[in-house]
């Protein structure tokens, strides 16, 4: 069992390998067969295009600044974009920023398809259901070579990764009550949403 979101240590970032923690992945005997998948073609491209995207002009460009540089480092000019109906203004505004920047972009919406609700047993419903893999389907049939993720619902983008034949990079997630900016639960999870987070009935 690996706890490195409660470690305070961070040996893996310091390099004081010799006070890890018993369960620190930095002594597991899998590392160097972990380090020998970096060695596959595709992998190092990725490593070495993101590890340049953090030392290249670091904290000065946005997350879509980012995805631009890190898909022109690997050399990917097909972009696939798979986004919720949502955020259909928003993918509208981040395809043409795509296109004029010298990508294809191929975009799917979620509610590809029209599939009824029915399909899942969920009846009574007009709306029809998301459709994550024919999102990831459809992208692959037009061979995409790196694929955005723009809002798509917590599990949704769980069955769109599993069947993206292309790399996934997200850039932005669902969270309809805070804006879309998911993060903003866990600076008040000692404050304002104390009591949701941390229930005094847990268990009971």
């Amino acid at each position: 069992m690996y706890t490195c979101a409660l470690c305070s240590k961070h040996v893996c970032n310091s390099g004081d390998i010799d006070n890890a923690p018993k369960n620190c992945p930095c002594i597991s005997e899998n590392i160097e067969d972990i380090k020998a998948l970096y060695n596959d073609e595709e992998n190092y491209k990725l490593a070495k295009a993101s590890a340049l995207v953090v030392s290249e002009d670091y904290g000065e460009k946005t997350r879509l600044e980012e995805t631009m540089s890190f898909a022109k480092s690997c050399g990917y000019k097909k972009i696939g974009l798979a986004f919720c109906i949502g955020l259909s203004n928003e993918s509208k505004i981040l395809s043409k920023i795509l296109v004029h920047n010298g990508f294809e972009v191929n975009s799917v919406i979620c509610k590809n398809g029209h599939i009824s609700k029915n399909l899942i047993e969920i009846n009574n419903s007009k709306v029809p259901m998301c459709n994550p893999i024919g999102q990831a389907l459809f992208l692959n049939d037009d061979n995409t070579e790196l694929n955005i993720i723009l809002g798509l619902c917590v599990g949704h983008d769980s069955l769109f990764i599993k069947y993206s034949e292309a790399p996934v990079t997200v850039f932005a997630v669902k969270d309809r009550v805070l804006c879309h900016n998911p993060l903003a639960v866990v600076y008040q999870a000692d404050a304002y949403y104390k009591e949701r987070l941390f229930p005094k009935n847990i268990g009971k």
